[in-house]
C-alpha cells in the first residue's frame, strides 16, 4: 500500500532525513520507533505532503530552504509531488502529534474539518456519529473550544478527526506523548479499535516502545534520519545492540 525509497529532507544544510526506506502492506499495523529527533515525524510528514507546504510557504525566505529526494508511491501511484489535500482525498491520513486542534474551533468544528474534502453530508453524519461512539469524551465536549481541552482529548479529537473520511492508511504520530497512563491505555484501545474493527491500515510512529509493540505487527527503527532495523518486536528486542544502543532498553 505504501512505499517509501530513499527520501532524503533537508532544512538548509541540516539534513534531518538521510534515506529513509519503508513499507506497509494492506491490513498491516506498522511500528515506527526511535527516540526524540529520530526523524520520525518528519518522515510521516512527508508522507502526507507537508514537506511540499514548507516548501511552498517558506519558499523566497531568509529563514529556511527545504530540498526532497526520494519518492513515495501510495497504492502503486507516486504522491511525493503532489499537494497534502490531494493525498488525503486517496485515503492518506495524517494524525498529528499532541493533537494540535484549531484552537479557536469547537470539538464538533474540529471533526467536522476533518471531512472537508467530502460532499456527502449523510457520509459526514456517520462519520461524525462513528467517531462520538468510540469518543463518548469528545461528544460531551463537541460545543467547547478545542483549545480548553487536555492533551489527552486534544490527542483523542486528532484521531477522531483523522477517521472522518474512512482513511484508507492512517499515519499516528506520537499518539501517547505526554499522556498520562490511563489516558495512554484508552489510546492504545482505540487504536487497536481502529485496525482490529474498522480495518484501516496504520503506520503508528511512537517513542514508546512498549506501545507500539503491543500493538505493531512488525518494526522500522528508526535513528538520526535513518532507518537502521526492521523486525518483529520480538526479533529487535532478540538484538543487544538494538535494543541497548537504539531503543533503550
Amino acid at each position: 500500500m505504501l512505499e517509501v525509497k530513499n527520501v532524503v529532507v533537508r532544512y538548509d544544510t541540516a539534513t534531518v532525513l538521510d534515506g529513509a526506506s519503508l513499507m506497509v502492506e494492506e491490513g498491516e499495523l506498522v511500528g515506527l520507533v526511535g527516540p526524540n529527533g529520530a526523524g520520525k515525524t518528519t518522515l510521516l510528514r512527508a508522507i502526507a505532503g507537508l514537506i511540499n507546504w514548507d516548501r511552498e510557504v517558506l519558499r523566497g525566505t531568509r529563514k529556511s530552504n527545504v530540498t526532497f529526494e526520494g519518492s513515495i508511491e501510495f497504492e502503486g501511484e507516486r504522491i511525493d509531488k503532489l499537494a497534502a489535500f490531494e493525498i488525503a482525498k486517496r485515503g492518506l491520513q495524517l494524525c498529528p502529534q499532541m493533537g494540535r486542534p484549531f484552537v479557536e474551533m469547537t470539538v464538533k468544528e474540529n471533526l467536522l474539518a476533518g471531512a472537508y474534502l467530502c460532499k456527502d453530508k449523510q457520509e459526514v453524519n456517520e462519520g461524525l456519529a462513528k467517531v462520538y461512539e468510540m469518543f463518548p469524551r469528545l461528544k460531551e465536549r463537541e460545543k467547547q473550544l478545542s483549545g480548553t481541552l487536555s492533551g489527552g482529548e486534544r490527542q483523542m479529537l486528532a484521531v477522531g478527526r483523522s477517521l472522518m473520511r474512512q482513511p484508507k492508511l492512517m499515519l499516528v504520530d506520537e499518539p501517547s506523548s505526554g499522556l498520562a497512563p490511563k489516558i495512554k491505555d484508552e489510546l492504545f484501545k482505540r487504536v487497536e479499535e481502529i485496525y482490529h474493527e474498522l480495518g484501516v491500515t496504520i503506520l503508528l510512529a511512537e517513542q514508546d516502545i512498549s506501545f507500539a509493540f503491543d500493538l505493531s505487527k512488525r518494526n522500522y527503527v528508526m535513528s538520526r534520519g535513518r532507518i537502521i532495523a526492521h523486525g518483529t518486536a520480538q526479533e529487535l528486542l532478540g538484538d543487544e545492540t538494538i535494543r541497548k544502543t537504539y531503543l533503550g532498553l
